[in-house]
């Protein structure tokens, strides 16, 4: 059938080129076939999309290059988290504050620069900047292995370099998949496949960084560089071109404004600055002067950046036109959840390893129910899109999150797996695989094709920052409430304190999602009345 459709499309541009070889007709038939020529034409390129127009075959493996963006950013987080003490024990680091940083230095790039990376792909191409992307991701990947040869400053600024890779990946897949596919379930669908493939990249990163190990753990981070490569070089045969935002070339002082690289340099260094205050209270707490100076500094640069955007940039990054009281909620809630999830993530692996003995491959199986479920979670999510209110989408996720982080925050040390340990995995995706996809394709559909990439980096940011952000809280969190870890009962009395601050965040995005909802409906009923109220003016 794809075949049929793309024979078709070939055929038909074959015609309409001979029709602007010959631009001047006397026949008034010859005329009247060039009309429906064009008319047929306008009609097919409003309901066909890119992807629908390749075979099948190529649409699989298109989109499942681009879910690799996804998927390998999980495995990313998934492959230290894993091993993180094996990889503390090397250097020998064994400050919970320090060890954190090897996790929230890789959320903290992939989640900051995303906003600059999707507007390189607005200006530069969606399908250039996500190999560029993969390629990124595969050299500080290698940097990352060999940083054995050094010490846990190098590997901590391989990891920094390291998420720009998913960075520039995360916006740029999306953007690829928001200006190819048109609006509809099939769209809604390959979104939710691309949320599916989060949970299943941090298990089989763990498992891998589990398996390697067993020999020398640096073989986790020079195989996934390898991987990368072998991806990146497939990607440029297999994606096709999406539309370009420039129908002409333009001069660079355009790119330049097009870029708005002041604004992105605010907005990312004011993300810095807050993210790097919050993790380091865990390490220094807050009695450290610079901690607290980094924090007001960045709150400063979060100003200038919103005066830059809203009055001086001439193409700002963010499309606030677009981000209406609906797509607030919305990023907000997912801010919410996703920084729930971040403090959940960590500190369950810390539990395993720490508090009950397992080793990292028995922790990765452990978690490994996460993928399956979430995988159902996602299809399931891709069903009842176009069937659901989105607030109905959000606030089921956000109870998935809340449930999930309270099943893990209560759970006994010695308490069998199979109790709440098992259902919290369970849960938890849940709330990953529904919120992600809704938020992506609700911004999606909020914004012009020109800004798909700035509507993918919006999401992407919102996620990856917020773990990072969380994971700075639950440390100080921790810090404060464990009395020094010293016994095991004060370090999971650390730990619940983290989750119990976990449950607050989601528990607040619940509250958020419930008040989107009952605003919807009271925005229909108060649209039904103004119809009523029409219908009977117009009668009388």
């Amino acid at each position: 059938m794809a075949d049929e459709e793309s024979g078709t499309s070939a055929h038909q541009d074959q015609n309409v080129a001979e029709l602007q070889q010959h631009p001047t007709h006397n026949d008034d038939t010859n005329g009247e076939v060039k009309d429906k020529e064009q008319v047929d034409l306008s009609k097919i390129e409003s309901t066909k999309s890119i992807a629908e127009t390749l075979p099948l075959g190529r649409e699989i493996v298109f989109v499942g290059l681009i879910c690799c963006a996804q998927f390998t950013t999980q495995v990313g987080l998934g492959q230290c988290l894993g091993i993180l003490h094996v990889i503390g024990d090397s250097y020998g680091l064994s400050n919970p504050g320090e060890l954190s940083w090897l996790i929230a230095a890789y959320s903290l790039t992939a989640g900051t620069f995303i906003l600059l990376a999707g507007r390189l792909g607005d200006v530069y191409g969606y399908k250039r900047m996500l190999i560029i992307g993969f390629s990124w991701f595969s050299l500080w990947s290698m940097i990352a292995g060999l940083a054995v040869y050094s010490n846990h400053v190098l590997f901590t600024f391989a990891r920094v370099f390291q998420g720009i890779g998913p960075a520039i990946c995360l916006p740029n897949g999306l953007a690829i998949l928001g200006a190819s596919y048109a609006p509809g379930p099939r769209k809604a669908m390959v979104f939710a496949i691309f949320g599916a493939t989060a949970p299943g990249g941090a298990v089989v990163g763990a498992t891998f960084a589990g398996l390697f190990r067993l020999a020398w753990w640096p073989w986790t981070f020079w195989s996934f560089s390898i991987t990368l490569a072998c991806i990146a070089v497939a990607g440029s045969y297999v994606i096709p071109e999406p539309p370009k935002k420039f129908a002409k070339t333009i001069t660079l002082r355009e790119k330049l404004a097009e870029l708005d690289l002041l604004g992105g340099l605010c907005g990312i260094t004011a993300l810095v600055l807050i993210n790097f205050a919050w993790n380091q209270s865990g390490v220094v707490s807050w009695a450290k002067p610079y901690v607290y100076v980094c924090l007001i500094l960045g709150a400063i640069f979060v100003l200038v950046f919103l005066f830059i955007e809203l009055r001086v940039a001439t193409s700002p990054l963010i499309p606030f036109e677009a981000l209406s009281t609906d797509v607030a909620f919305v990023l907000a809630c997912v801010a919410c959840g996703w920084g729930c999830f971040g403090i959940w993530v960590y500190y369950i692996w810390q539990f395993y390893e720490q508090l009950r003995g397992v080793s990292p491959l028995l922790a990765a199986a452990m978690t490994a129910p996460v993928s399956v479920s979430g995988a159902i979670a996602s299809v399931t999510t891709g069903f009842v899109l176009g069937r659901l209110r989105p607030a109905w989408v959000m606030t089921i996720a956000l109870t998935a999150f809340t449930v999930g982080t309270i099943l893990i925050a209560t759970t006994p040390v010695k308490q069998s797996y199979w109790a709440q340990s098992f259902v919290c995995t369970i849960v938890i995706p849940w709330g990953m695989d529904m919120s992600f996809p809704a938020a992506t394709l609700i911004l999606s559909d909020a914004v012009a094709k020109k800004h798909q990439g700035i509507a993918a980096s919006l999401v992407n940011t919102i996620v990856n920052y917020s773990i990072s952000l969380a994971l700075g809280f639950g440390g100080t969190v921790e810090d404060h409430v464990n009395h020094g870890g010293t016994t095991p009962g004060d370090v999971l009395l650390g730990f619940r304190g983290a989750w119990y601050f976990a449950i607050g965040l989601s528990g607040f995005g619940l509250f958020l999602s419930l008040i989107f909802l009952a605003k919807g409906y009271w925005k229909d009923r108060k649209d039904q009345r103004n119809g009523d109220d029409t219908s009977e003016v117009s009668h009388n």
